[in-house]
């Protein structure tokens, strides 16, 4: 009996726990195989990609608790897993993909912490292909990687509106860079109010066959010392910004989906090729109940310079054995430039080609969710 009473009285505060709280673990495993030509001087490249298939692997916990009055906490702890290799993503973060808590009501939610910027929300209907292995994530690696440490967020939906913003007083703090996983821009600095912030903006409206988004990302660099002191972009001055403005749309026409937007861009941090536009558009059709086509064009075109442009295409099958459960195929092109040397592939680093050489991969996979 003494050691029953004390059980009872656990397992009756885990009750309570529950009650108050729900509490949710989820997660995606997604691996593959990925064969890459012309890698480099000419060879073909075979791997198992780190960073993404169809979608990037990733483990979450996500609560909420209901404070009355339509009030609630809600919290999101999320890590990136690299499952090559069993290592954290986003630079070695044990929580890099999400970390933040906030309150909720009728009238959005407000968060503080490590969160995706108003950039990803934006892109989150209309790429169809979204961070896939060949896609966005090939031309502009900040597209599926749009985070912020030290992060205020607003959030809200009325209606078929969305609309949000974010603020962060030093952007990323770990240095993981050339890479979206750290840029080396950790700001909060007394000496330079405008090291290191960054904030973005939504507005969105989604109807039952359509919707469109518009958004803003402007993220500042800050001074910096001899190398390795360095921020990732080369934003070597916190006058010095990188802004993107998103502007895309979504239909339904029967069971198929299109989407197509453009991202402009202006890099302070690239002295010869400051401003681009990334153009997309992209399909989704359910074959069947359990196999669906999806296919997506993008083409990166800088301004006001010649011979550094871009351009890709990629297709993929998914057939689902269940909700949680499938496998994939997927095949992509990419065409660069006589000065473009941009891989077909956004799975890991070292598969660039030459300058002006194209490339063409294939990849197959199995994604569990849970």
């Amino acid at each position: 009996m003494r050691l029953v009473y004390p059980l009872l009285l656990t397992a009756c505060g885990f009750c309570s726990l529950a009650q108050a709280q729900n509490i949710t673990i989820y997660g995606v495993l997604d691996v593959g195989v990925e064969h890459v030509t012309n890698v480099g001087s000419g060879g073909g490249l075979t791997r198992v990609p780190s960073n993404t298939g169809t979608v990037p692997s990733k483990l979450g916990f996500r609560g909420k608790e209901d404070l009355g009055d339509g009030l609630a906490a809600v919290f999101t702890l999320e890590m990136g897993i690299l499952p090559d290799e069993g290592a954290f993503g986003q630079g070695g973060r044990a929580f890099g993909r999400q970390a933040f808590v906030g309150l909720s009501g009728p009238w959005g939610t407000v968060s503080l912490g490590r969160q995706y910027t108003m950039l990803f929300w934006s892109m989150e209907d209309a790429d169809i292909l979204g961070p896939n292995l060949y896609g966005s994530s090939s031309l502009d690696a900040q597209l599926p990687n749009a985070r912020t440490d030290n992060t205020a967020s607003y959030k809200g939906s009325f209606g078929n509106f969305t609309v949000g913003a974010t603020y962060s007083f030093g952007r990323d703090t770990v240095d993981a860079g050339p890479s979206p996983a750290g840029a080396n821009c950790p700001g909060e600095d007394a000496s330079d109010s405008k090291a290191c912030r960054a904030w973005s903006a939504l507005v969105k409206y989604d109807a039952s066959s359509w919707g469109a988004a518009l958004a803003i990302d402007k993220a500042n660099g800050r001074s910096v010392g001899p190398p390795p002191d360095a921020v990732f972009g080369d934003l070597d001055s916190s006058d010095k910004t990188d802004t993107r403005v998103a502007a895309n749309g979504w239909l339904m026409v029967g069971q198929v989906k299109l989407g197509a937007g453009v991202v402009r861009r202006r890099n302070d941090g690239d002295a010869i090729k400051p401003r681009s536009d990334l153009w997309f558009a992209g399909i989704s059709y359910p074959i069947t109940p359990k196999l669906d086509a999806e296919g997506e064009w993008l083409t990166l075109r800088y301004r006001g310079v010649s011979d550094h442009d871009s351009s890709l295409l990629a297709a993929r099958l998914v057939y689902s054995f269940s909700k949680r459960t499938a496998i994939y195929a997927q095949l992509a092109g990419i065409d660069n430039d006589s000065l473009a040397a941009v891989s077909v592939s956004g799975g890991a680093a070292g598969s660039n080609p030459a300058p002006g050489k194209s490339q063409r991969a294939v990849n197959v996979g199995l994604r569990h969710s849970f």
